[in-house]
Order: structure tokens, then sequence, then C-alpha cells
């Protein structure tokens, strides 16, 4: 776990938001909850939204990036079933929040991030942290990680045009994929996949959301 020295107002806004935005809307595995009232958010934000940082909304980051709102975080989580033992991908780093919360719950977290400087700000943001589980590393997430696979949970942190099919290939039987899958243009269908041992997928839809675009290989 991270060594942070936190303020008294940063530290009652995050157990504000757990139990006010977090708690209050379904979400009940302790882990999660124990994750975000870990990872301190707000250093995870850019400096000119430190005042937000504990509200339930996604923020900017940079690269025209956002930070997903805690709620989604957390959904998205919850949603893949998580055991403290499992090896977790996680498609898109960003602003690496998603990235540390889940660090606080499973044993490995690779992540992949396919723009530059946000795949090196993230792993030095990581690492001064303190999270030693998380490795991340640039480079297109659509063809996964095969030389880590197979994975226990898939977490894709961007709308996809369609289903990786690579990485329904680095999920383990009965691993679960958690995506946005792009519906229209103004939002998607957050889903929840998980392989059966005939290799075909269960699918569950979760809610409607609205994240930014997954680019690279998937797009062509």
């Amino acid at each position: 776990m991270p060594e942070t020295v936190l303020s008294l107002d940063f530290d009652f806004a995050r157990h504000e938001m757990v139990e006010d935005q977090i708690k209050r809307r379904g979400i009940h595995d302790r882990a999660v909850l124990s994750a975000l009232l870990q990872v301190p958010r707000h250093l995870f934000v850019e400096p000119e939204f430190l005042h937000l940082a504990y509200t339930d909304s996604a923020l900017p980051i940079k690269e025209n990036q956002t930070i997903s709102q805690p709620y989604i975080v957390a959904l998205m989580t919850q949603s893949a079933r998580l055991n403290a033992n499992d090896r977790v991908l996680e498609i898109g780093t960003g602003s690496a929040y998603q990235a540390a919360v889940l660090a606080e719950i499973v044993k490995e977290v690779y992540s992949i991030e396919i723009i530059e400087a946000l795949a090196h700000s993230a792993e030095d943001k990581l690492k001064n942290l303190g999270y030693k589980n998380v490795t991340v590393r640039h480079g297109d997430g659509y063809r996964g990680w095969p030389k880590k696979s197979p994975f226990d949970a898939i977490l894709i942190t961007a709308a996809a045009p369609k289903i990786p099919q690579l990485l329904i290939d680095q999920l383990k039987v009965g691993g679960r994929m958690v995506l946005p899958l792009r519906q229209t243009k103004s939002s998607q269908d957050l889903i929840v996949l998980t392989k059966l041992e005939n290799g075909n997928l269960k699918e569950q839809f979760i809610t409607a959301v609205v994240f930014v675009p997954m680019t690279g290989e998937v797009r062509r």
C-alpha cells in the first residue's frame, strides 16, 4: 500500500465520496470500497481540478483524455468480480487512478497506455506512491499483453467499437472482461463478458456510459 501524507480535508472528502456517492449507488464489494478509501484520487487529477477531486465526475487530464468518475471506476471494478490472487490487464492507463484501485485489490496489474506521455507519467506516479504490483507499458492495448496472459480479468477503460478477439484469447476460462462497447456516437453500453469453457462468451449489460474512444488498431 502507498504511504502518503494526506490532508485532513482530502481524507474527509474521500470518505464522504465513498459513503455518499459510492455506497448509496449500490457498490457493496468490501474490497472495492476499501480500495477507494485508500487511493488518494486528488493525486491523480490535474492541479486546476484539485477542488473537484472527490466529486462524482469525470475530469480532464492531459492529452485530451479524462479520469473516470469514481462511481464508474467502482462499478467496473466490482463488475470484474476480483479476488486477491488475480492477475488483471487494464487497457488504457490514463491517469493511473483505475490501476491504483486495482492494485489495492489484486496480486498483479498490467496496464497498457497508447499515449506515450501518459504511460510515462502514470508509471512515475504509481512508483512514487509505492505501488510495486503494477506494471505499465506504452503500446496499443488492442493486442493485449500475450507474454503475461492468461488474465483473470481485463478492464478496457475506453470505448471499443467492437469486442477485441485478441483480448478474449488472453482471458482465462471463467475470466471476466469489462468494457464500454460503442452503441451510438454519444454513449456506450458498459458490459461484462465471461469466458465459458467452450470459448463462448456470456454477456451481461451493466449500464449506459460515456467514455473517450479506444484508438489504435481496433479502429482499422
